[in-house]
């Protein structure tokens, strides 16, 4: 039993970041932007909240609030990322550039800014969240059964990324707006037709969706990376983009990708404490390995049965019908 409670944790834990940036990724693509940057931007996001943090406690601010710092630095984070993601917005939506070019600089581009700034500034690259802010982890080991899954050494952003899960996917489907931004996704210029603006829509789902890789980059590093943030981010946004695809764009679909792959990834990381795996006998790079194997056998089978917007990464032209 206890050995199940520690693999179902660990697994919540890695799937809620994949969970959030996924959907950031349906909100960019249901709007006709491809983005491939949700790497780059949880990288940038992380960087930013992790900065925040650091200089909090380096200047004694909030010591005795470590849960009121750690939720002003997931805003940080998913603010930092939204303004990363206008960069890919502005060329994909004002210069009509290519959005998978695009994209792919703006992952390249957030390393080298976290490596120079860190350098400049911390004389290191990567920054190192101080070991005393550990009370973003909500201990109860005297809960019963399966009650501690959610609510022992659970953590905020586990109740915050759900909750904004929850609204962000109603109100995606079910709002006035949501249902703009979607239609410039799959016909623009119909929904040109009737008078809503495709840019600004495109504009609003690439910068949400920036703003939940940003969020998500900081709960990872702060629930994972043992609060270190540096030029990687161990593959997390392209596996949030596996997901996105193998939930076909839907985020009922989503929360069962991120749960089989936050199990897959969590088998590496508790493969020495459950003695199952560890009779075994295998080295945990092997389990490391097993998410990504995973990734290209998805993309294989889903690749006919695709969801996805149909004008999706087609600049939109008024003149073009």
């Amino acid at each position: 039993m206890e050995n199940l409670i520690l693999i179902l944790q660990k697994t919540l834990i890695y799937a809620i970041p994949l969970l959030i940036v996924a959907l950031g990724g349906v909100f960019a693509e249901r709007s006709g932007v491809i983005n491939l940057a949700l790497e780059g931007e949880m990288i940038f996001g992380a960087f930013i909240g992790a900065i925040f943090v650091y200089l909090l406690q380096k200047n004694g601010v909030w010591l005795d609030k470590p849960q009121l710092t750690f939720i002003c630095a997931l805003l940080v984070g998913a603010s930092s990322g939204a303004i990363y993601s206008l960069l890919l917005s502005f060329s994909a939506i004002k210069l009509k550039s290519d959005q998978t070019i695009g994209g792919t600089a703006l992952n390249m581009l957030a390393p080298a800014i976290v490596n120079t700034f860190g350098l400049v500034f911390f004389l290191q690259e990567k920054i190192n969240m101080p070991y005393t802010f550990k009370g973003y982890a909500i201990i109860n080991s005297n809960l019963p059964g399966f009650l501690r899954i959610l609510f022992d050494k659970a953590y905020l952003s586990t109740y915050a990324i759900i909750l904004v899960f929850a609204i962000l996917s109603i109100w995606l489907y079910k709002s006035r707006i949501g249902t703009h931004l979607r239609a410039c996704g799959e016909h623009p210029q119909a929904a040109d037709s009737v008078g809503i603006n495709v840019a600004r829509m495109r504009y609003l789902g690439t910068t949400i969706s920036g703003a939940l890789a940003g969020l998500g980059g900081y709960a990872y590093i702060a629930t994972v990376a043992n609060g270190t943030a540096e030029s990687t981010i161990g593959g997390m946004g392209f596996l949030a983009l596996a997901i996105m695809i193998f939930g076909n764009w839907s985020p009922i679909g989503i929360v069962f990708g991120a749960l089989m792959f936050g199990f897959l990834k969590c088998i590496g990381a508790v493969s020495s404490s459950v003695p199952f795996l560890a009779n075994i006998g295998l080295p945990p790079y092997f389990y490391n390995i097993i998410p990504y194997v995973v990734v290209l056998i998805v993309l294989v089978l889903f690749r006919k049965k695709s969801g996805c917007p149909k004008a999706e990464g087609i600049p939109y032209d008024k003149g073009m019908r």
